[in-house]
């Protein structure tokens, strides 16, 4: 039987472990995307891992969103933090039960996980001079998009992206979703931070259509 050593063996070549140390993610919403991003980040070995989230979980969440029967009523930063543990005894998770706010201490790596356009570009004003690696993950239905940036300070691309809700690309997660999607969603989102601890350029708008059998770089 393999020790805990061995746990990262199989990924070492594409998620570089001491880039990693010392390295805090900040997670804003833990919904349908950001539960899947957060359990998927303790899985790589994100050491320390904050999630912000003011949500309970109701029974729609259920199926939509990962989590578990016996969890409906919890905070999902509370049960969310309880399960990442399960994965990783060692991780250091720290949960803020409330809204985004300015005054909140985060991580250098942002994810938002939020539903609306409004709360993103709140979020993306406050935090693109203070953080060195930004990923946004949007979906309605089958239809996904991430955006990222690893130079937020001087970001001109995503901005454009920050258009009114009545033509936002996406609606609310709430509105329609699947595991499946959120989980895809979650994937691609951290893919672009295993991109970024290689040396990589991040894909900066990337869309995948699930129906359409599409994926659309921009």
């Amino acid at each position: 039987m393999s020790g805990p050593a061995d746990r990262f063996t199989r990924q070492s070549g594409l998620v570089p472990r001491e880039r990693l140390a010392g390295r805090r993610v900040t997670v804003i919403g833990v919904g349908a995307v950001g539960r899947q991003v957060a359990m998927q980040l303790a899985s790589i070995g994100v050491p320390r891992l904050q999630l912000i989230d003011f949500d309970q979980i109701e029974l729609t969440n259920v199926t939509t969103q990962g989590y578990r029967h016996d969890q409906i009523g919890q905070p999902k930063v509370g049960a969310t933090a309880c399960d990442l543990r399960l994965v990783d005894l060692s991780i250091d998770v720290t949960v803020v039960k409330d809204r985004f706010r300015p005054r909140q201490d985060r991580g250098e790596i942002v994810i938002s996980c939020v539903d609306s356009i409004s709360s993103r570009a709140a979020i993306w004003r406050c935090v693109k001079s203070r953080c060195d690696l930004w990923i946004d993950g949007r979906m309605r239905g089958e239809v996904v998009r991430v955006l990222a940036s690893d130079d937020p300070k001087h970001d001109e691309h995503y901005e454009t992206t920050l258009f009114a809700a009545a033509e936002a690309h996406t609606g609310s997660c709430t509105t329609a979703s699947t595991v499946y999607a959120a989980s895809l969603a979650a994937s691609l989102m951290v893919h672009q931070l295993a991109r970024w601890l290689r040396g990589i350029t991040v894909e900066r708008d990337l869309s995948v259509n699930l129906l359409a059998s599409e994926m659309m770089p921009t």
